[in-house]
């Protein structure tokens, strides 16, 4: 049985592993938390919110909170001159603008599976080489040694 990144142990300890992918650092909640602090860096986070958005979206069990949900993310996302306007072609966007009145649990999965790939393609390997994520390395790394250092006396 495969273990829940980064619980219960300490959320750190996954940190190497974010290395792998981007699904890596999405599916961990100290992942996303350090991700989303490096897309606040380059003005973009609001590629990850949208995401996390969509992941809860997919989530929902009835009618009413899906008609709701789908145009709260509609209205902080997607249409034209959002707060948090995401960057998608105008097809896509026109097509969530034409079905919002009548949401489903796929309304955003167009918009989701391209903003993905430009944090993977795009945001992703500029995380690796940010000083967010070589700090947090360092620090896992330091503290391994004190670990082992600990173990040798």
């Amino acid at each position: 049985m495969g273990r829940l990144c980064c619980f219960p142990k300490d959320p750190l300890d996954d940190v190497e592993i974010w290395s792998e992918s981007v699904d890596k650092v999405l599916g961990c909640k100290a992942g996303q938390i350090a991700f989303r602090e490096f897309l606040k860096s380059e003005y973009s986070e609001e590629n990850i919110l949208f995401w996390l958005a969509c992941e809860e979206y997919k989530k929902i069990k009835t009618v009413p909170e899906m008609i709701s949900s789908a145009n709260r993310i509609y209205s902080e996302f997607v249409q034209t001159e959002a707060p948090r306007q995401i960057n998608i072609d105008c097809s896509t966007r026109e097509n969530i603008t034409k079905n919002i009145s009548q949401p489903t649990l796929t309304s955003f999965d167009t918009a989701q599976k391209l903003i993905y790939s430009l944090m993977a393609r795009d945001c992703y390997p500029r995380f690796l080489k940010s000083d967010i994520y070589q700090g947090l390395l360092r620090r896992t790394a330091s503290r391994g040694r004190k670990w082992m250092s600990q173990l040798s006396l």
